[in-house]
């Protein structure tokens, strides 16, 4: 449990949108003005004109903004949510056929399947992000092309594998997290095109990313009306 003072946010970061925290049973949601995103955020947005009902396809739970400042019962809160995201989307996904699977959760989206793969693939490239900030100082990331690679052929395989590599992921990833001090909290890693971020917000931005991801699955069940 993280016990210490707030950690500031930095203002060259717009593109890791953080609400503050919030359990998935009680999300609260923030626009975010700024619409400049890197290649990889979690929160990839392409700058265009869009109509409500596309804005609430892709975004069902809102973008985000951080809350200023940090402070460490958010970061658990965080922490918490990503570990719970394995169960919460092996839940919604089991039962979903081979079609449903590859039904897009909204016009020119992925499919279902692509955004099941897509997870491990972002949060493994996160994971290895924190491994470089808490042993190096200040290092250059690498980004990496997520549209290319959800167009892979791995990405329209079984989402078996991908889901059992998700919860092996987070498992190590939440027991780093949770061993992690405050100050450690405030290092940071560089991203080529956004600058630097604190792991602290990023923590936020992946807690939000998974949610984001959940809540496609979620609402394109609802509406298409499956059980």
């Amino acid at each position: 449990m993280l016990e210490s003072g707030p950690i500031k946010i930095l203002r060259n970061e717009p593109d890791l949108p953080v609400s503050i925290s919030r359990s998935a049973a009680a999300r609260r949601c923030f626009g975010l003005a700024n619409t400049s995103f890197h290649s990889d955020s979690p929160c990839t947005a392409e700058i265009e004109s869009m109509t409500s009902e596309t804005r609430d396809l892709r975004y069902p739970i809102g973008r985000f903004l951080p809350a200023e400042p940090v402070m460490p019962d958010e970061v658990n809160g965080w922490i918490d949510d990503i570990a719970a995201l394995p169960a919460d989307l092996r839940r919604v996904v089991y039962r979903l056929s081979k079609s449903q699977l590859d039904t897009p959760y909204r016009p020119g989206g992925w499919t279902v399947r692509q955004v099941v793969h897509h997870l491990p693939d972002s949060h493994m490239n996160s994971f290895i992000r924190f491994k470089w900030a808490l042993t190096e100082r200040r290092p250059l990331i690498k980004a990496y092309d997520e549209k290319g690679w959800a167009a892979l052929a791995d990405s329209r395989g079984p989402i078996d594998d991908s889901l059992d590599m998700l919860e092996a992921l987070h498992g190590r990833w939440v027991r780093l997290l949770r061993s992690l001090r405050w100050p450690e909290l405030q290092r940071e890693f560089v991203h080529p095109e956004s600058g630097p971020s604190t792991l602290a917000v990023t923590i936020g931005a992946y807690a939000w990313h998974g949610q984001h991801h959940l809540a496609h699955i979620e609402r394109l069940i609802e509406r298409e009306g499956w059980s």
